[in-house]
């Protein structure tokens, strides 16, 4: 089990007007991301990610489509 609190975890966000669907999120984290039948990125599982890795995933999004926000109660 990992250390990693809930408070060091963020959820994502795909702006899907502003997706391209270049893939390098999916890419970057398949169990967050995926591209759908529209190939427009979309965020599926729990959508979170620990602070760091949702950064890279933010900073590889060509079109500047994902972002994160804090965890309520977190």
């Amino acid at each position: 089990m990992s250390n990693e609190s809930t408070a060091d975890r963020v959820r994502m966000v795909v702006d899907r007007d502003v997706c391209i669907g270049a893939g390098q999120c999916e890419m970057h984290d398949e169990n967050v991301f995926e591209l759908d039948d529209d190939v427009l990125a979309t965020v599926i599982g729990d959508g979170t990610l620990p602070r760091d890795r949702a950064v890279a995933a933010a900073d590889r999004c060509p079109g500047r489509a994902i972002s994160f926000v804090e965890i309520e109660g977190a």
